[in-house]
Formats: structure tokens, sequence, C-alpha cells
């Protein structure tokens, strides 16, 4: 299998050569030439395994076919339980379990087993540029934190992030860097494309990319959607609806990939906060990128989703896009309502990104639909204690590997929201 960009105007690139890109020549996203449909269903009782049995179509001529199961046992190591709610058939899959608390760990441990496989022992180091609204980076540093090979620079916009998410991007070191742009997410994100699309740069020093843009990260996250669907439906024997919490739209995309592979998902529907380029768009309204705002749910604070390009590719026209997905935007006040009035309604304490899943689950009961719901949980609500605590009346307790991450020094160098700041930068010698 090929992969092909969204754009049309590169070639088709094997596997490998796309995961180690990044983003494809022409700007474009890379999307496999075919999303194959599984001989059987999925039965496998461990995450790592419904990992290896997804991703074994894509990797059939890739050099790492023979690894992949050893690197999903590595990404993979932590559960992603779907858990009860309080309602009937409302149901929570808890993504944030993994080492930063979000569930961009998966996928960012893959893309690291995979890139570090395909690694030449005389190869150069390699730069991971990436470009976080708050999760993202931290999950990418503690993937790639003293891997051989490779250097992290990770670009977030300053203070516009919670103070333990920032926290997670500076605390690492060692080959891991943490820039903190004067600007929002989207200028960090246009920074990355462009230093990832520059060609004298790139012939200079090798650049690779770990956002959702990249095949390495929109892959692997479709495997927890497929566990918790295909367990879901053997023993209820009904399809798992998923509500998605979203900004950039890479977990999105992920879900859009297991139900096209045949797994058992039906509606995908996405909860924005306050940036409402999606919901605005699948109203009916022409796509538009509107300008960032900053909301209590900072990590969807994008206002113009990269991966929208996938979801268009996948699609004949607008018409049949609008009519496999929805989106919802959720302002701060609703999040925060939503906040307080979680433990009691739906028995949890969620963070403000899946605050927003939750009451579109609300509204959507409150419509008469009763359907299995999977509301998405992003990321752990210690990761934003200076929101969440004064909303629930109490502390909440971060998890163990939080908690080792917020007790180590943490620091960030300030960079101008200018692409030649940021390729000076990455070109010092002092890098290291």
């Amino acid at each position: 299998m090929n992969f092909l960009s969204t754009r049309g105007r590169t070639a088709p690139t094997p596997i490998d050569a796309a995961l180690a890109a990044g983003l494809a020549p022409d700007g474009g996203l890379y999307v496999p030439e075919r999303i194959p449909a599984l001989d059987q269903p999925l039965a496998a009782e461990r995450l790592p395994d419904t990992a290896h049995a997804l991703l074994a179509p894509y990797f059939e001529q890739s050099s790492l076919r023979e690894r992949l199961g050893e690197i999903c046992a590595q990404a993979f190591s932590f559960d992603a339980p779907l858990r009860p709610l309080a309602g009937a058939d409302d149901w929570l899959l808890e993504l944030f379990h993994g080492p930063t608390a979000a569930f961009k760990d998966y996928a960012a441990r893959f893309l690291a087993g995979a890139l570090a496989g395909l690694r030449r022992a005389d190869d150069a180091p390699t730069t991971i540029l990436v470009a976080t609204s708050g999760d993202t980076g931290a999950a990418v540093a503690a993937a790639f934190h003293r891997r051989p090979g490779f250097e992290v620079a990770i670009l977030y916009p300053d203070g516009r992030v919670s103070p333990r998410q920032a926290h997670g991007l500076g605390c690492w070191g060692d080959n891991v860097r943490a820039l903190r742009v004067d600007g929002d997410f989207d200028a960090c994100q246009r920074l990355a494309k462009q230093a990832l699309a520059d060609e004298a740069l790139r012939a200079r020093l090798p650049l690779s990319s770990a956002n959702s843009i990249s095949l390495g990260r929109l892959l692997p996250q479709a495997a927890y959607y497929a566990h918790a669907a295909s367990r879901h439906y053997a023993q209820r024997g009904e399809p798992l609806n998923f509500i998605v919490p979203t900004g950039n739209l890479g977990n999105a995309c992920a879900a859009f990939v297991a139900r096209r592979m045949g797994l058992p998902i039906g509606e995908i529907a996405l909860a924005t906060n306050a940036n409402d380029t999606l919901p605005r768009y699948f109203a009916g309204a022409d796509y538009a990128a509107q300008p960032t705002r900053a909301t209590l749910a900072n990590a969807m604070d994008v206002g113009a989703p990269s991966n929208f390009e996938r979801l268009r590719h996948w699609h004949r026209d607008d018409a049949e896009l609008r009519a496999a997905v929805r989106a919802v935007g959720v302002d701060d006040a609703t999040i925060r309502a939503t906040i307080a009035a979680a433990p009691q309604r739906h028995g949890v304490v969620p963070c403000p990104h899946t605050a927003t899943g939750l009451h579109l689950l609300e509204t959507l009961r409150a419509q008469g639909d009763e359907r299995p719901w999977a509301v998405v949980a992003t990321a752990h609500p210690a990761k934003f204690d200076g929101i969440v605590e004064p909303l629930v009346g109490h502390a909440v307790e971060p998890p163990p590997a939080l908690a080792e991450s917020l007790a180590r020094p943490a620091s960030a160098e300030p960079l101008a929201a200018d692409y030649a700041a940021l390729r000076d930068r990455l070109l010092a010698t002092a890098w290291a």
C-alpha cells in the first residue's frame, strides 16, 4: 500500500517514507491510497494486540513489518478502559492513563518507536518539530526523551496553556527544547508547516513532524476506537457511537478510519469549544478558518484545523461529509456548568475538553437519543487543576506519572512568531 497527499501533487509514497517525512512535499497530508476492510472481526482481549491487527495492513511493505507487534506493545502498554457513566448506555473512553495523562501518549509513543526503527546507525540526528495547543508537545517529549538520534523542538503559544501543561512541556531537558511562541496555536502550527516545507532547511537539518498531520499519529489512534467498539459489540451486539472532543481533528479522523475499516462504530459526533470553524461548516456554511479564541478547553483552541483536509479527501463532496459527521460548539460558561454538575450527573470529574463531550451527550439525551454513546476523555482533570478544582470543590489528585513530571524543574525559551526566528533557532549550533 502506498500513501497519497490530500493535495494530489505528490507521487504515491511508501509508508516508511511517509512516516519519516511527516508532511507531503506539496504541503498536503498523507492518507492511505485505500482504507482496507478487515477480513474478520477483531476479538483481541489486549489493546496492543488490537493495535497490531488493525495496523498490519498498512505495514505489509514496511521494513517495520516484523517489529510492528513490538512497537504496538510498547506504545499501548497502558489500557484505554471503556467505563460506564451514571446514565443508561452512557460511557467514557478513558485515554489519559499514559505518562503525560492525555490521549496523545499512545500515538506519540508509536511514532517514536516507528521512527527509531527506521533509523540507520549512520543517519544524522532528526529534529522532531511539533506545534502544540497543550498536550501534544508533552506526549511527544515523553516519547522521544533521551531517544538516541532525535532532537525535539516544541512550539507552544505563550500564556495559552494551563500552568501544568506548560510545566509538562518544559520539564524534560536533554534532547528536548520547549519554545514559547508569541502567538496562538495557529501561529505555532503555521511555523511548523513552513519549516517542514522548507527544502533548503531540510537539506541541512533532517526534520520530521509529530503533530496530528503525521501519518504516524493518525493510524495508531484508530486502535483504541477499534478496541472499545469491538468489545462493546461482542458484549451487547450493537455499534458504539462516539463523541470526540476535537480541535485539530486528528483524533476524530482516527475514529473515521476505524469505522471505514469495518469496525462496529455508529455515529461520530464532534464537540468543539468556542472555536467554531467546524460547527459553522457542518451547519452548512462554507469552510472558513476563524481567528483562534482562547478558551478553558485550550488544547482545542484551533481556528484552522489541519486534518479537515483528510476528512474532505475521504468524501465526494461537502454534502456527503456533512451527512457523515455532526459538530457542536460549547462555550466556556457551559463548560464550567458541565464540570460542576458532572460528579453528580455522570459520576466523574472531567477535564474541560471532556466536558464539551459530556455536554453534547446531555444534549443528545435531551433530544431523545437512546443509543449507546461513548464520550472520549482526552486528558486527566488534574492537568487543569486551576479550572476544575474550584468548580468541583475539592482537590484532584494527579496520577503518579504526572506528579513526577511536575516535581522536575521546567524552562522554556521565548520565540517570536516569525519563521526566520524559528529557522535560526533550529540551525543554531547551541541546540545540543
